[in-house]
């Protein structure tokens, strides 16, 4: 098997290397599988859809998709117009395809959306069920050029110092509450509740009354879960109650030439999270949300290391990020293991972190062989490239005033990063080109940077590490 891997992994770096199939028919050049779609379609209008931006249309879109589910599967067609609904439940064999100016609003009803056992963050949670989801469904696919608008506002909280003056008082203005020190905007007492409980896990106490605390329980836009031969593609996913686009333990996922966004002060307002999944391209695509905007993770602690989904064998390039709190990131969720990532041609402009790793004691997980090359970043908030291993822990600072006393027992708690490579690297304008914080017990490793050039206030900071080279790097005009 790790044979197998190793060989798909030099595979998937020669095809990068080749320019891949960014203007390829489906799945042409990846050698990741596309849905098979029968040559049939139906229109929404066909079910009794009202494209009128009022009347809900939830039954329309379910008696469309059950009618081509029932016929074995095919195309349905979203014409032009504003179409206004509640959940879309997807199924094997279907597409759902948006023309060109359609656009799907999703109604802020909360009974619309039921309370499921799901898995968020890496962790096996209660939340509400997505507007657009799948599970263990095959050969599905979201097409077109329309729109997809999560009405996400009414469900996140805000912090007053990501917004205006005139912002905040347009947010406040529509209800809710604003906490005691007048820092954070609400939409409810319920959410405030579970705020307060919830700690860095983001997971309220279980003694709360679920529906008093739904808004809480925000859901991600896009929900796909243990499917297998999924295709994205053209759509714009936008203001999502939470993360935008979740592919959880899928297998065989292309997304290709997608916009993703988010208003810069969204909490949790991921771009895609890729989590636990395997045989993965995503290509020509554009970000710009509220949080990290490319993600790949596979669970976290526990959770993570019993469901054990290593996220393997992906292939990201040319895309673009403009806001976001980091352009392509691995972790912190990552304790089932990440392998044989290659990150191509991508532009990060005014990210907060440009290439971004993170993780934490408990854990666990292995994330190695990653290459990462051609990346163009300009005018960076804070790290040209950046490990952490004390993500939500004590900074490099004051570990390095620790010296070895703290080194902890290596064990299934402990996580592990190695063999990067990262060649091509332009960034002009970050606060620190590199920063890698590893953990004294188990240092980051065979890390290697060339032919590269950044410029940045400042050069290079390296804790706990080992076997990293540069070669033909300069920052700032002088060579490392």
């Amino acid at each position: 098997m790790r044979k197998l891997q190793s060989l798909f992994f030099v595979l998937i770096v020669a095809l990068t290397a080749c320019g891949g199939a960014s203007k390829a028919t489906k799945g042409e050049g990846s050698g990741i599988p596309t849905p098979r779609i029968p040559a049939r379609s139906v229109s929404l209008t066909d079910f009794g859809g009202v494209p009128d931006g009022t009347t809900l249309n939830t039954e329309a879109f379910a008696k469309a998709i059950a009618h081509l589910s029932g016929k074995g599967g095919g195309r349905l067609n979203v014409p032009a117009g504003i179409w206004f609904t509640g959940p879309i439940g997807l199924e094997s064999n279907i597409e759902l395809h948006l023309d060109d100016n359609a656009i799907i609003v999703f109604s802020t009803d909360q009974d619309l959306y039921p309370i499921i056992n799901t898995n968020f963050e890496g962790l096996d949670v209660r939340r509400c069920l997505s507007p657009i989801h799948a599970e263990n469904a095959h050969d599905i696919a979201i097409t077109g050029g329309g729109i997809i608008d999560g009405s996400g506002d009414a469900w996140r909280e805000v912090k007053k110092r990501k917004v205006s003056s005139d912002q905040w008082k347009a947010i406040t203005a529509r209800g809710g509450l604003v906490s005691e020190d007048g820092k954070v905007w609400y939409p409810d007492a319920g959410y405030a509740k579970a705020r307060a409980t919830a700690g860095s896990l983001n997971k309220p106490a279980d003694y709360l009354d679920e529906n008093e605390i739904k808004t809480f329980l925000r859901p991600v836009l896009v929900s796909l879960r243990e499917c297998e031969r999924v295709l994205l593609e053209g759509c714009t996913f936008q203001n999502s109650p939470c993360w935008n686009i979740h592919p959880l333990w899928c297998k065989d996922v292309t997304v290709r030439n997608i916009t993703v966004r988010n208003p810069h002060y969204s909490a949790n307002g991921d771009g895609i999270d890729i989590d636990g999944c395997e045989n993965v391209l995503l290509e020509g695509s554009s970000f710009d949300v509220g949080d990290d905007a490319i993600c790949i993770k596979s669970g976290k602690d526990a959770d993570g290391r019993r469901h054990a989904r290593v996220c393997r064998d992906l292939i990201i390039k040319d895309c673009t990020v403009y806001h976001g709190h980091g352009g392509v990131v691995i972790g912190s969720e990552m304790s089932g293991g990440v392998e044989n990532v290659v990150v191509n041609r991508c532009n990060f402009i005014g990210t907060d972190v440009g290439l971004r790793f993170k993780s934490a004691r408990g854990r666990g997980g292995k994330v190695h062989n990653v290459v990462c090359s051609d990346i163009y970043m300009k005018d960076i908030v804070t790290y040209g490239v950046i490990f952490n291993l004390y993500y939500e822990g004590v900074s490099a600072t004051e570990m390095k005033a620790k010296g070895t006393s703290d080194i902890r027992p290596v064990d299934e708690t402990t996580p592990e990063f190695c063999d990067f490579s990262f060649s091509g690297i332009t960034c002009a304008g970050a606060k620190q080109a590199i920063y890698i914080n590893g953990l004294p017990e188990m240092p980051v490793r065979g890390i290697s940077f060339s032919n590269s050039t950044f410029t940045a206030q400042s050069a290079v900071e390296i804790n706990f590490a080992e076997d990293v080279n540069f070669h033909n790097v300069y920052v700032n005009g002088e060579q490392l």
